[in-house]
């Protein structure tokens, strides 16, 4: 019987031997000379349709080269980046779980390029989701960690929108709807407050 046991424990050694993980090497040498034997019109397409197939390869290709989308791209672009952002799975709920900041940075990222533009009513409209959305993954978490993220994105657009000529009713029923989608009921709420008031008491033409 000692034997047998012995025997036991050494087979359960060599096993969890054999599936230790292998160590992760650099490939970029060898990555390097295969790509610099393509053409630039090769590069090109199999970039293209990597980036066509996992989103968070384009948003960093957008990121680091400073590319310019077409306008229906970017709204489109900026709501599946709030829909990534915001995401959770529901048995993580209270609990601290992981979220995308990547995500959240192509939507800070994307409403920072329509307030340029002059494009702040679709900032406002993708706004309204992200408040929804994103008050809803902060709630469903232990902390809210993500609150901050949040808050990034919509300073800038409440900033801007501070000196907008903007119909007053637009702003006020704006800031109304994000107070009443914020199911945390504290994302950016001062801001949201005082800019409601000083459309309020602007003077009409």
């Amino acid at each position: 019987m000692k034997h047998k046991h012995y025997h036991g424990r050494m087979s359960k050694r060599r096993l969890k031997k054999a599936f230790k993980r292998p160590k992760r090497t650099d490939p970029s040498p060898w990555l390097r000379k295969a790509l610099a034997r393509r053409t630039k019109d090769d590069l090109i397409d199999i970039v293209v349709a990597i980036a066509r197939e996992d989103r968070t390869v384009l948003r960093r290709l957008v990121t680091h080269f400073e590319l310019q989308m077409p306008l229906k791209e970017l709204l489109a672009a900026t709501r599946q980046a709030i829909a990534d952002a915001t995401a959770f799975d529901e048995r993580d709920i209270n609990s601290n779980f992981r979220y995308d900041y990547e995500a959240y940075s192509a939507v800070q990222r994307n409403l920072q390029l329509l307030i340029g533009t002059g494009h702040l009513q679709p900032a406002m409209e993708l706004s309204l989701e992200l408040m929804g959305q994103g008050s809803c993954q902060v709630v469903m978490s232990d902390e809210g960690l993500m609150a901050d993220d949040i808050e990034a994105c919509l300073k800038p657009l409440l900033k801007a929108l501070r000196k907008c000529e903007l119909p007053a009713t637009e702003v006020i029923a704006w800031c109304m709807e994000m107070l009443e989608r914020d199911r945390s009921e504290f994302l950016c709420d001062q801001e949201l407050q005082t800019l409601r008031k000083q459309f309020e008491t602007r003077p009409t033409a």
